[in-house]
């Protein structure tokens, strides 16, 4: 994974360095110390990247949805009219080969077998919420891009429908493979797929247990810009340079976009209870399944802190 980003804010000569130092020392500082999300903020573009560096398997766990509970409640305060600019958010990931598997299936497991639906929900519905306030821009004028270098599956794949723009490379995958153990993605892929490519490609694409290369995701339209194994960063940079001229027709078209799905968290949060619901009808069998799968991705969150 391209590893040049660096520094908070990237300083170019001494004149300028005071009005970085400001602005940085403007922004909360605890955006920059959150346990599994690092961030930085590139001055020159007024872009905020943040990578996902779980600890752990590479899914949202509860630690990971508090860390971005917390970077959403804190950028707001940074950043927007009369504050510190921000043009652009971008979202990838530090595990090699992996953007996000999605749900914490181990959690699940756990939960299902204790008969916890109200837990099942929670954990729904805070991830709804984030969805939500992405899917929202936070209430600033900005692009959201999503930045894809390996795997994302489950979860990790609804939460990319949520971004404005994606840029994958194309050894990128994407998949939801839930059906393959009873179950449904419960977080917004029916919602967000179904208006963004219509209702049967969505239940197509959701039920075929398949993965699909960044190609054919470009091909539906999901993905936005292609990039060269490697080459993802550099060309989320490109993208976003080549998007500086237009940005404001760009976020008043994804506004009205957004308008045009009316698509309320009340839906999103409904669709979730149904997911608990469905989740608690799954068979021994299915969970065995859905351990497999756990087992897999320590397996892999091993190799990837011994690397």
């Amino acid at each position: 994974m391209d590893g040049g980003i660096t520094q908070a804010i990237p300083l170019s000569n001494d004149e300028e360095l005071f009005a970085e130092s400001a602005r940085h020392a403007a922004l909360p500082q605890e955006l920059f110390q959150l346990g599994e999300l690092d961030v930085l903020y590139d001055d020159s573009s007024a872009t905020l990247w943040t990578f996902m560096n779980p600890d752990g398997r590479p899914s949202f766990t509860p630690p990971m949805l508090h860390d971005f509970e917390r970077w959403q409640e804190l950028i707001p305060v940074g950043f927007g009219d009369g504050a510190v600019p921000l043009r652009y958010l971008v979202l990838g990931s530090r595990a090699p080969d992996v953007f996000c598997f999605g749900g914490d299936l181990a959690l699940f497991e756990q939960l299902i077998r204790n008969r916890d639906r109200e837990a099942l929900v929670h954990y729904g519905h805070r991830c709804c919420a984030i969805l939500d306030r992405n899917i929202r821009s936070l209430g600033l004028p900005m692009l959201t891009i999503g930045l894809v270098q390996g795997a994302a599956l489950g979860g990790g794949f609804e939460a990319l429908l949520s971004f404005d723009f994606i840029v994958a490379e194309r050894t990128a995958t994407f998949g939801l493979p839930e059906i393959m153990f009873g179950l449904f993605p419960g977080m917004g892929a029916h919602a967000l797929l179904s208006r963004k490519i219509g209702s049967a490609a969505a239940e197509r694409l959701i039920l075929s247990n398949e993965t699909y290369t960044a190609e054919q995701m470009y091909e539906l339209g999901i993905v936005h810009e292609l990039a060269e194994p490697g080459d993802g960063l550099n060309a989320c940079r490109q993208f976003i340079k080549k998007s500086e001229r237009r940005h404001a027709g760009l976020v008043g078209s994804r506004r009205a976009m957004k308008r045009a799905w009316n698509l309320e968290l009340a839906e999103l949060n409904r669709i979730t209870e149904m997911w608990a619901d469905t989740a608690l009808e799954l068979r021994e069998q299915d969970l065995k399944v859905m351990n497999r799968l756990v087992a897999a991705q320590a397996r892999l969150a091993e190799r990837i802190a011994a690397a």
